[in-house]
């Protein structure tokens, strides 16, 4: 059965459990480094199984979701309280021809685009940690919560990553 927007919320912070937000975001590429390191692209493009997605495609996911996050909350704070959009992750993996990106790039692209974001993040007044955006499908989330589901969303998938590496 698949997840509600507000299950899928709730799971992915869950995995901070006591956590801070803007260190889990800050590590998250070293450990994925570290977790593919040596690994031939070939073997991360394997899936594991058809239904799920290969490392490759999971730092694919990881670089586009960035690019989005960055965007989402620049929008939110040039116009609190402004639209934003969901998109459908599944699509933009194969409309995105994840399956065919360097997995190397991939993760360099999300590393760039995070250390802008973390850099963005630590400017911020404590007043604009609380300007919020109206996603379309969960309601009203602010930049605080954004980045603590962001930090939830690092750690599931370096979750998963770590699983296929290992075979579990």
């Amino acid at each position: 059965m698949k997840e509600t927007p507000q299950q899928y919320t709730q799971r992915v912070v869950n995995y901070l459990d006591g956590k801070q937000p803007l260190a889990v975001q800050a590590s998250t590429a070293k450990k994925i480094d570290r977790l593919i390191k040596g690994v031939s692209p070939a073997k991360l493009r394997k899936r594991p199984a058809p239904d799920k997605w290969s490392v490759s495609e999971i730092l694919a996911h990881l670089a586009d979701a960035e690019i989005v996050v960055g965007f989402r909350m620049r929008l939110i704070l040039g116009a609190p309280g402004t639209p934003i959009a969901a998109f459908d992750q599944d699509s933009w993996v194969m409309s995105g021809h994840y399956e065919k990106r360097n997995p190397n790039k991939s993760l360099e692209q999300f590393r760039a685009v995070r250390e802008a974001n973390l850099a963005l993040l630590k400017s911020l007044t404590p007043d604009q940690w609380k300007h919020y955006g109206m996603h379309s499908e969960r309601g009203q989330e602010t930049i605080e919560h954004i980045v603590r589901m962001f930090a939830g969303h690092d750690i599931n998938h370096l979750k998963q990553i770590e699983g296929i590496s290992t075979g579990k």
